[in-house]
């Protein structure tokens, strides 16, 4: 089964949109407004640099971290005893803007993959390689190292 092809523009644009209307009514922290347009910043970024590695896998980073804190900020400053429709109608998009971004980190990954980006992500910590390429068998002589003569004296 092929995934389907979403542009990045199309997920920027529809975030953008849910966090504006997520914000019609003040009911979220500031962290909330700071971390998603932060986030939507680099989605710009991503779009601007077709080919940056670094703006893709920062905008899929920053995504998960939203996830996280959206979840943090939802059940925090929830109000139940408001009854007001604007309230309901911002709640609700917050909350379709949470639900849709594990798909839209789907599919930042499928294009961080396709702009070349690796499985496995770098973090600077010394890792083992399973690069077998530069691997060289103990079996095998090396043309390049002088004969010895094993008829004379040893040194010890």
């Amino acid at each position: 089964m092929e995934i389907p092809a979403i542009n990045l523009k199309a997920i920027v644009l529809v975030h953008w949109l849910l966090t504006i209307w997520s914000c019609i009514v003040p009911w979220l922290p500031n962290s909330f407004i700071w971390s998603n347009f932060t986030v939507l910043a680099i989605g710009v970024w991503a779009i601007a640099q077709r080919d940056s590695v670094d703006a893709i896998i920062m905008l899929l980073i920053g995504m998960l971290l939203t996830i996280i804190t959206d979840i943090i900020n939802f059940s925090l400053y929830y109000d139940l005893s408001v009854h007001n429709d604007t309230f309901r109608f911002s709640a609700g998009m917050a909350i379709l803007s949470l639900l849709l971004k594990p798909a839209s980190c789907f599919f930042i990954y499928q294009m961080y993959r396709e702009r070349g980006g690796e499985y496995n992500i770098n973090f600077g910590l010394p890792t083992v390689s399973r690069d077998r390429d530069s691997y060289e068998s103990i079996d095998r002589q090396d043309s390049s190292l002088p004969p010895t003569d094993s008829t004379g004296p040893r040194a010890y």
